[in-house]
């Protein structure tokens, strides 16, 4: 089962056309690994944000995890590349689920 996120409808009381209920999603705008200044990887659309965050947290997780691992062991630089990959992916969920919350009335991005 999926969470939601809401906008609760106090935020805003300019917008009486927008649905407050609705689960807003992803909006797939936001790219993360260049290879030759291209981007290699994209968010998806459509995810739940409170599952896209979710997802960043776990990230997240990973990413301290793994820079403690590097911190204090020698010769471990396989954790410190692992950790700003998952930090890349991480930032990007982040900066997707920010440009669908700054928008007001936010745009339904699922289809």
């Amino acid at each position: 089962m999926h969470k939601q996120a809401h906008i609760p409808p106090e935020t805003d009381s300019s917008s009486p056309t927008e649905d407050t209920d609705e689960c807003l999603t992803t909006i797939g705008l936001t790219p993360f690994h260049y290879c030759n200044n291209e981007p290699l990887f994209r968010v998806n659309r459509g995810v739940p944000l409170a599952d896209a965050l979710e997802q960043a947290s776990d990230l997240l997780y990973l990413v301290k995890s793994l820079t403690i691992d590097a911190a204090y062991s020698k010769g471990n630089d396989r954790h410190a590349w692992a950790a700003h990959h998952l930090a890349s992916m991480s930032k990007a969920v982040v900066d997707d689920v920010q440009k669908v919350l700054s928008r007001w009335p936010p745009m339904k991005t699922d289809s």
